[in-house]
């Protein structure tokens, strides 16, 4: 019966914040997956083409950051405006279901940009298997990071315009400036070293070693996992525990 119960939360999650945008608007559909290409055509277009495989891969960490952190503007939206969370607290379901409901709404939401990007990467992107499983761990943990840190702005937004404001200040800190779309290595020294504080940057050389673009020591791969795990847990420990998930 319990797991019935969390069966029909998460259900109803994805109902409510993405089959009936995509069904009543797809429209929004449009804006989702013109963010990622955009920055793919105009870094392809000024590199002449050859940044166009390691472009396709900086366009799925794009849309997993992307998808993560717009979920604190869905949720800001529910609760302060159509008053949800009030209910949900009130309710059996714990912050830990919620967020896994919303997420997976977003991964959902999120398909047919996904759809199009795999097909990019397919094409440009010759991975092994190995490097498959890698790239794919590695998108997995910076979607639960950025479901994290937009879960717990959420919590602290006030009004879905405060949201809006953390949006535009997420997206060029997070996917736009940091090596996403490009090697680290374009970025003339000492700025080299400011990358580093994007947690992007980490997941983006995990990715472009997996795809064998840039070539970096298993020790310092298994650092930059260190970093990102770190990070992701934290901001995950933060999100389930610390976040005013009650109104006081």
């Amino acid at each position: 019966m319990a797991n019935r119960n969390v069966g029909s939360q998460i259900y109803a999650s994805i109902l409510v914040n993405s089959i009936y945008a995509m069904v009543n608007y797809p429209v929004t559909l449009i804006n989702t997956l013109l963010a990622p290409l955009s920055i793919l055509a105009v870094v392809t277009f000024a590199s002449h083409g050859t940044l166009l495989p390691v472009a396709a891969e900086g366009a799925l960490i794009m849309n997993m950051v992307s998808s993560g952190t717009s979920m604190q503007g869905d949720l800001s939206h529910l609760k302060n405006d159509m008053r949800l969370q009030d209910m949900v607290v009130s309710s059996p379901t714990g912050p830990g279901i919620y967020i896994t409901g919303m997420a997976l709404s977003e991964i959902v939401y999120s398909i047919p940009t996904l759809a199009v990007l795999v097909v990019f990467n397919i094409l440009f992107v010759h991975l092994t298997a190995l490097g498959s499983v890698v790239l794919f761990l590695d998108m997995a943990t910076i979607f639960t990071f950025s479901v994290s840190l937009g879960f717990l702005l959420s919590t602290l937004s006030s009004d879905i315009v405060q949201s809006w404001a953390f949006s535009g200040i997420l997206s060029p800190i997070l996917t736009t400036i940091p090596p996403v779309y490009y090697p680290i290595s374009y970025i003339p020294l000492p700025f080299r070293y400011l990358a580093y504080i994007s947690p992007t940057t980490y997941s983006a050389q995990i990715a472009q070693n997996a795809a064998h673009f840039i070539s970096i020591t298993p020790q310092l791969e298994a650092v930059y996992w260190a970093v990102l795990l770190s990070l992701t847990g934290v901001l995950s420990y933060l999100a389930l525990k610390r976040s005013r998930w009650r109104d006081v």
